[in-house]
């Protein structure tokens, strides 16, 4: 047997690729029309949890992208408490290989893909989504994918109104410092989930609830404004839907099994069903099903999270990386 290479991407690595906000979108859309086109294989996420007392568990994505000529396995471990130790919350493992023979190719960090995939995600849903004259954004969380979904809906909405709010005020406050920063304008850090809601555009709620509570209220959601949840765990109330002219999700498969999500009750009580889906985005973003069709529609977005966009991310990832020759080759075999 000939011997076998592995590319590998550490954090260090992906930091020095430097990769641009357009970069990320289109990487990651890729994946999405190829699963909308039928191109390629999701199964859905399944979690461990080691011990109930550790507060975390960790999901398992696996897809394939025939485009791409990958197929991968994401390992990510979620673990709330994280922050009392100085980690982050999320870390993660890509691995990318040949989908005819079964060989390694990759092994890639992916704690920041994971935070850049999921922004890309929420930013694309926007693109296609959202009014174009979109001005206002309120963030729930301040969690690793917060940072990206602000940056990549503000590369596509140039927002005149950033609003942000987390639980803690240490983390909210020193979020918007960063994000003001980055971006250039101001991005206001508020107390309370009302007012980061009300009358935003576009309504991201990314919270860490350590169980399931309805702290995002249906009245405060704009008519014609678009909603994108995906906690762990329940924020919104049962009504959410019931105001929805259409309700979009990332992977059906997945959405509607699992004891994790923001719509998990909604799934169980029959209020969002195969019937009631209006699309995957997917199916949008290959131009097979209409996204928005008028001003006028509010509309809930709800993603899981996609192995197809880790791939795409990593995939265009080693890409630059070996253009720019960052990274490792390791002797697997």
């Amino acid at each position: 047997m000939k011997p076998i290479y592995i590319d590998y991407l550490n954090a260090l690595d992906i930091e020095a690729l430097d990769m641009v906000d357009a970069e990320i979108i289109d990487a990651v859309e890729g994946g999405l029309v190829a699963q909308g086109n039928g191109q390629a294989v999701i199964e859905p996420r399944v979690h461990l949890e080691p011990d109930p007392s550790f507060n975390g568990h960790f999901n398992v994505l696996r897809g394939y992208v025939a485009p791409l000529d990958a197929a991968g396995v994401k390992i990510v471990g979620d673990y709330v408490d994280n922050y009392l130790h100085g980690l982050p919350s999320e870390f993660g493992i890509l691995n990318l290989f040949d989908p005819r023979t079964g060989t390694p190719r990759a092994i890639l960090d992916a704690t920041v893909i994971t935070d850049m995939r999921t922004g890309a995600v929420t930013a694309i849903g926007a693109k296609h989504l959202a009014k174009k004259t979109s001005k206002i954004l309120g963030h729930i969380g301040a969690r690793g994918t917060a940072y990206w979904n602000v940056r990549l809906l503000d590369h596509l909405f140039d927002f005149e109104e950033i609003r942000v709010h987390s639980r803690r005020p240490e983390s909210r406050d020193g979020f918007a410092a960063k994000l003001s920063a980055d971006l250039g304008k101001p991005v206001m850090a508020v107390a309370d989930w009302r007012a980061c809601v009300e009358g935003a555009d576009i309504v991201v709620e990314a919270s860490r609830l350590p169980e399931p509570q309805p702290l995002l209220k249906t009245a405060w959601i704009k008519p014609g404004g678009l909603v994108m949840p995906y906690g762990t765990m329940s924020a919104v109330e049962l009504s959410l839907t019931d105001i929805m002219a259409k309700i979009v999700v990332d992977d059906w498969g997945q959405c509607k099994g699992g004891k994790f999500g923001s719509l998990r009750a909604h799934v169980e009580t029959g209020r969002l069903s195969e019937q009631t889906l209006h699309a995957e985005l997917g199916q949008i973003a290959a131009g097979l099903k209409p996204g928005r069709q008028c001003d006028d529609e509010t509309i809930l977005f709800w993603h899981r999270g996609l192995s197809l966009s880790d791939i795409a991310l990593g995939k265009a990832m080693l890409a630059k990386a070996q253009a720019q020759g960052i990274g490792q080759r390791l002797r697997f075999a």
